[in-house]
């Protein structure tokens, strides 16, 4: 998994990862929005979820200590992070401030 995740947040298109968990309430409320903002944003960013139950080892290379958290990557570098629901307004100012 590593590898291809390194692979994902290479992308010279910024990518927004979600670690999310199923059981996780404002994770399912921050789910809609995230496809919003890949709508309002298409091709200029990319959006992935990754299963903090499934991908430990990942959650915890990242320091994930709460769902939902979203990192923004580009070129491999982490630009950002913020642990919560965002609005889709805000998720897109961040990403366009990092772009």
């Amino acid at each position: 998994m590593k590898s291809s995740f390194k692979n994902i947040i290479d992308s010279e298109v910024p990518v927004l990862v979600d670690f999310y968990a199923d059981w996780c309430g404002p994770c399912k409320m921050l789910t809609p929005i995230l496809k919003q903002v890949k709508e309002d944003m298409g091709d200029g960013l990319k959006v992935v979820k990754i299963d903090v139950d499934k991908n430990q080892k990942l959650a915890s290379k990242y320091n994930v200590r709460g769902v939902p958290t979203m990192m923004l990557f580009k070129n491999g570098k982490q630009l950002w992070r913020q642990s919560g629901v965002l609005q889709k307004n805000d998720i897109i100012a961040v990403v366009r401030q990092h772009s």
